[in-house]
């Protein structure tokens, strides 16, 4: 698949497959001592909120379940162009309530909010935009998510560079199959040194991929 510029909501995959390969990636990346530190996070981690991506310079982004059959997924890349468009994108504009307004008006005030998708009813939403905005940040936050060969590329590090490792754990998370046996076997940390099962497992654990049903397409 491929993110349009701006993003169409028909161009993210099911939210279970966008959640899988992200969670993949949150837990392979996962350490006991990034669990307990209260600093600025930097990275893919996962944590009671949802999913998060912060590289702490163009692009941070949250993907968060908000309850059966509901997600929200916003950010903001250094390409998108909603809140610097003359007039500004109102990028809430036809959300459903249970969206977290707070937090997401809070990012509005701050100049921090790139654009905020939502799912429910079987499809992806988003606000209306004008026709000639340019780009919401769309495709150089996500498609590292939404392009499958993109995913195992970013798996690499955490895999020895298996490719091999890296499409059996991919796979397996798709899924909703991965199992701490299968971490222990195919997990290799960037630094070279012993993967830390304990944090990966209860990544693995809050991101239920070992539990949830999810349709790969």
């Amino acid at each position: 698949m491929t993110i349009q510029r701006p993003g169409l909501p028909g161009d993210l995959p099911s939210p279970e497959v966008l959640w899988a390969r992200w969670a993949l990636v949150a837990v392979l990346a996962a350490t006991t001592e990034a669990e307990g530190s209260t600093r600025y996070r930097t990275g893919v981690w996962i944590d009671d909120e949802g999913l998060h991506l912060d590289d702490c310079g163009c692009t941070w982004w949250t993907f968060s379940r908000v309850g059966e059959g509901r997600y929200v997924l916003f950010g903001e890349d250094e390409s998108s162009g909603c809140k610097w468009h003359t007039p500004p994108v109102d990028m809430l504009a036809g959300g459903p309530d249970w969206l977290p307004f707070e937090e997401l008006r809070s990012r509005l005030s701050g100049n921090e909010l790139g654009c905020v998708y939502w799912f429910e009813n079987g499809a992806w939403a988003r606000a209306p935009y004008p026709g000639d905005l340019d780009d919401d940040g769309l495709d150089c936050g996500m498609s590292r998510f939404v392009d499958r060969g993109d995913t195992l590329s970013l798996l690499d590090d955490h895999v020895g560079f298996d490719g091999t490792a890296a499409e059996t754990l991919l796979a397996h998370a798709e899924q909703y199959r991965l199992t701490p046996e299968l971490l222990e076997a195919h997990a290799s940390p960037e630094d070279g040194g012993a993967p830390d099962l304990p944090a990966m497992g209860r990544a693995l654990r809050r991101a239920g991929l070992m539990t949830r049903a999810a349709t790969v397409g």
